[in-house]
């Protein structure tokens, strides 16, 4: 379920918009999306992070139609900015219901990797989930008009 004033974040979303999550770690995936897929690799993350037992990193998730950009919370320090293009799935996990996860292709080695973020609560996870999804349409809105134009 979406706020009212969802058709107002078209905005804000240009200039990028802010959540506060916890860094739970990535697995590398074998396919570029997929619900199964993808809720395989939130538990192998979840596990993991689990039995670390270490406290998971506060980040600073930037979405907009460019990308998402991670920050460290503390230090405000650069982790990863991942170009729109390369990102091929983005969820809100089923099981593990505060997770949203992206699946992306790693610029360096071309690796397929889904990273899974920790939320405060289920519907903020279904808000990154849903404002990654409104990056892509405005990202392919803009790349139809410059192709155009």
């Amino acid at each position: 379920e979406l706020p009212e004033n969802w058709t107002d974040t078209r905005e804000t979303l240009l200039e990028g918009m802010l959540f506060s999550l916890k860094y739970m770690g990535m697995t590398l995936v074998e396919q570029p999306k997929g619900e199964e897929l993808s809720a395989a690799a939130v538990k192998r993350i979840v596990a993991t992070a689990k039995a670390s037992g270490k406290k998971l990193q506060k980040v600073t998730l930037k979405v907009s139609p460019r990308g998402i950009v991670l920050n460290d919370s503390g230090t405000n320090e650069l982790i990863e900015n991942i170009s729109i293009y390369r990102i091929s799935y983005c969820t809100a996990d089923k099981i593990h219901d505060k997770v949203f996860a992206y699946i992306a292709q790693n610029q360096l080695n071309e690796n397929l990797e889904c990273h899974a973020f920790l939320c405060t609560k289920r519907k903020m996870a279904q808000a990154v989930t849903l404002t990654v999804a409104q990056a892509f349409k405005i990202a392919f809105e803009l790349w139809q008009a410059a192709k155009e134009g």
